[in-house]
């Protein structure tokens, strides 16, 4: 099999990690920083920084074999697709010809588990090590990680990669065991406590001296698949909620279990709506930004789950009537944030204008693009909700109307 031939089916085992980001990188330009280059090759992916910038990315497989069964999984050992490997210097050479030519800002790796986590984390490591030290490489490198792999490994591969990730698989200890016996799910979690003593040791040594090299600057993330056991988004949130004040992770993507082949009789037939992965990146936000807690965001439903109808932040409004409307001009902070339609770069704004002028609703326009969302949970100098924030169809103002389908 030639490395076309391999890039194709190794770029497409590869789509189904969500964990991808470049989240944390520098802006790094090609040579001369000229060129231009088509991104529609197999196996480059968009992703996008804090800033807005998209970026393209190399995301591949070393090898789709994998020792494991994971049921869950495409790449598993039981499932009938057609396997492949690429070598090291295959992945080097295509990541710097990729590079070269303005394709790409940077490789995201990860592989399935040949023969054992030791022989497959070295093998992901040399890549890195090859493209840092031998090629003197400068883009982005994310490297998907193995928790059984041994400790000095692991600790290579930080020095050689913006990012490392390691995909915790499900939100409960008792689907993973369900459906990823293999796996050990207070492994990955002991795996991710040390990358964190890794990270933080480094940054005190560099308080020191800036020749200590830095260790995953960008952190490190996960992934959680959701829709395949019956965890409940208060699971998958509770979950999230540990990694982050627990491990210091940057980022815990979600991604909404799909259907494949050859598929468990464990397994649901169907893959859960988008709609509540989209929900649960929501909520997600409204814990590393807002100063909610699960128990808050969830507790809008009975079951657990989040409302599909409309996003998190209005339905803990909408149960939680007696914080409002918020003066806009008193409002604390925390009590700004958790209006509808208000976002944290809007709270800024408001806290710093309110200081020399009160605001009035045409001064809000000029400061959030949501204030038709917030009208009913706010007042302001020349605003008064008055019954609107009592009207008993509240939430269906907010609630998006379904769409009538073309008869042709």
């Amino acid at each position: 099999m030639g490395v076309r031939e391999k890039l194709e089916v190794l770029a497409d085992a590869a789509k189904y990690d969500a964990s991808c980001s470049s989240s944390g990188s520098e802006r790094r330009s090609s040579v001369g920083g000229k060129g231009v280059g088509s991104t529609e090759c197999s196996g480059i992916c968009h992703a996008y920084a804090p800033d807005g910038r998209c970026i393209s990315l190399l995301k591949v497989l070393l090898t789709n074999y994998c020792k494991y069964d994971c049921l869950y999984c495409v790449n598993r050992i039981s499932s009938n697709v057609q396997r492949a490997r690429f070598t090291v210097e295959e992945v080097v050479q295509l990541t710097l010809d990729f590079y070269k030519r303005n394709y790409i800002e940077g490789l995201f790796l990860s592989s399935g588990i040949m023969r054992n986590a030791d022989y497959t984390m070295e093998q992901v490591v040399e890549v890195a090590r090859q493209l840092r030290v031998v090629h003197d490489f400068r883009g982005y490198i994310h490297l998907k990680t193995i928790p059984e792999a041994s400790p000095e490994l692991l600790a290579k591969a930080g020095l050689y990669a913006d990012r490392l990730s390691i995909n915790i698989e499900m939100p409960t200890e008792q689907g993973l065991e369900a459906l990823a016996p293999e796996k050990n799910a207070p492994g990955i979690k002991r795996t991710m406590a040390r990358l964190k003593l890794n990270m933080d040791e480094y940054k005190e040594e560099r308080k020191k001296t800036r020749k200590v090299p830095k260790f995953a600057p960008a952190g490190q993330s996960t992934q959680m698949i959701v829709g395949a056991d019956d965890s409940r988004d208060s699971d998958v949130l509770t979950t999230s909620s540990t990694l982050y004040s627990g491990y210091g992770l940057k980022r815990v993507y979600y991604s909404a279990f799909s259907p494949i082949p050859d598929a468990s009789k464990n397994l649901p037939l169907i893959k859960p709506p988008l709609m509540r992965e989209h929900r649960l990146y929501q909520a997600d936000w409204l814990l590393r930004f807002y100063g909610f807690d699960v128990g808050e965001i969830t507790s809008a439903t009975p079951d657990g789950n989040l409302d599909l109808a409309i996003d998190p932040k209005l339905a803990w409004a909408l149960a939680n009537r007696h914080w409002f409307p918020a003066d806009v001009n008193r409002a604390p902070r925390e009590l700004l944030l958790r209006i509808p339609g208000i976002g944290t770069k809007a709270v800024s704004r408001i806290l710093s204008a309110r200081r020399y002028t009160k605001l009035r609703l045409q001064d809000l326009t000029r400061l959030s693009n949501g204030v038709r969302k917030a009208m009913p949970f706010i007042i302001a100098a020349d605003w008064q909700p008055g019954a609107l924030t009592d009207s008993a169809n509240l939430r269906a103002r907010f609630q998006p109307k379904p769409k009538q389908l073309d008869l042709f």
